[in-house]
């Protein structure tokens, strides 16, 4: 087989946009997935996740996300279709000194929208959200949705037809000539080889490097659950509610797009998960936690009947920073991984920045949180409040 400049391994956010912005800077590409584009098991799959631009007082990840946000609807206009909705985004704040404040500071600094929403002011514009416990709302105008599976597999279709190649393989490394990967090995023999790889196989990446990455990346279960509206009430889709965020409660939801009803979940890690053989099915007591948070949050939704499921994954960081950096073993091997939760949205930006790096830039003092080698501390998580071992609120 002839070899491709750049083989990139997982068709994922981060990997799908990594082979796109490769072939289209000239490079011979090919694009390998174990299950195809978008697929069910796919931390990249479900329907929806969400573009915001609050990361607290991280200025680095609000305007990768504003970049993001455009290049979502450049990629949608080129292709006539729309990924990105601009429905609004609300950070629940439930104290004036917490993430949501730092957000706001933030934009504010970078001239992004961001308005404060006092209790009596949300009442009035979304009555169907509950506020008694809130001290404000940090409101994004131009934040909203991504449509997660259709982007992915739009992204690779957009690649395929850029004269990028996608083969449907379950690839591990291969044959190595001192600091140099040759080739990556399929389950039934077949070998492709190429210049550079990049591994961006997400949840699957502590496999194919157990020494490296496996006290690295954490992968845990994660349910999702759709709650079904009454007949003929419209106020929890997409044209009258925002996504939404409770950062110190653990929650985060999607308004009903595509005649699915409000999609709600815990933001805190579940268990140890695998993503290949688990059978996605949820925990009946993630069910238990939704409703009494929608008889918080959404009253009218606390006993709205589960018209759909979904069981997902987080592939977690310590400190809920990206892995996007080279394999201290290979001078031609890249790892795009540790999404944490948050990295759908940087898509794009991912893709530019890593082809940037191949192409020999260095990282620059923003981007060494994206190092294999540096330690990383548990710390305030980029996604929620919520750690690993906190109790269910």
């Amino acid at each position: 087989m002839t070899a491709s400049d750049v083989v990139v391994v997982g068709a994922g956010a981060m990997g799908a946009w990594t082979a796109l912005r490769c072939r289209r800077a000239g490079w011979a590409t090919t694009l390998i997935d174990a299950f195809g584009a978008g697929h069910a098991r796919a931390t990249s799959g479900d329907e929806t996740r969400i573009l915001r631009s609050s990361h607290g007082a991280d200025a680095f990840y609000a305007r990768w996300a504003r970049e993001a946000r455009i290049a979502w609807q450049t990629f949608g206009d080129s292709v006539g279709e729309q990924f990105f909705h601009e429905v609004g985004m609300l950070w629940f704040a439930r104290r004036e000194d917490g993430f949501e404040a730092h957000s706001m500071a933030t934009l504010r600094s970078l001239g992004i929208p961001v308005q404060r929403v006092a209790p009596d002011e949300i009442r009035g514009m979304w009555p169907q959200i509950g506020v008694d416990d809130l001290a404000f709302a940090a409101y994004e105008p131009e934040a909203g949705l991504l449509m997660a599976r259709n982007g992915v597999a739009a992204a690779v279709r957009s690649f395929t037809a850029d004269g990028g190649r996608f083969e449907l393989a379950a690839v591990t490394p291969g044959a190595a000539e001192g600091r140099r990967l040759l080739d990556v090995v399929a389950t039934d023999g077949t070998r492709h080889p190429g210049g550079t790889f990049v591994f961006a196989a997400g949840p699957w990446l502590p496999r194919i490097f157990p020494d490296l990455l496996g006290d690295l990346i954490t992968v845990t279960k994660q349910d999702v659950i759709f709650l079904g509206p009454a007949a003929g009430d419209g106020r929890f889709s997409a044209e009258w509610l925002p996504c939404w965020v409770d950062y110190e409660g653990a929650f985060y939801g999607v308004p009903a797009v595509d005649g699915r009803g409000l999609k709600i979940a815990p933001d805190r890690d579940g268990p140890p998960w695998d993503p290949t053989d688990g059978d996605r099915l949820i925990d009946p007591e993630t069910i238990r936690q939704v409703r009494r948070y929608a008889r918080r949050r959404f009253p009218d939704l606390a006993d709205a009947p589960v018209v759909e499921t979904r069981v997902c994954q987080y592939e977690t960081t310590p400190d809920t920073e990206f892995i996007l950096d080279r394999h201290p073993d290979f001078d031609n091997v890249w790892i795009a991984g540790g999404g944490s939760g948050h990295a759908f949205k940087h898509g794009p930006v991912i893709g530019s920045y890593l082809v940037s790096r191949i192409a020999g830039a260095p990282a620059g003092p923003d981007e060494e949180r994206f190092s294999l080698t540096r330690s990383r501390h548990r710390g305030a998580h980029l996604r929620t409040g919520a750690h690993s071992d906190a109790a269910p609120r």
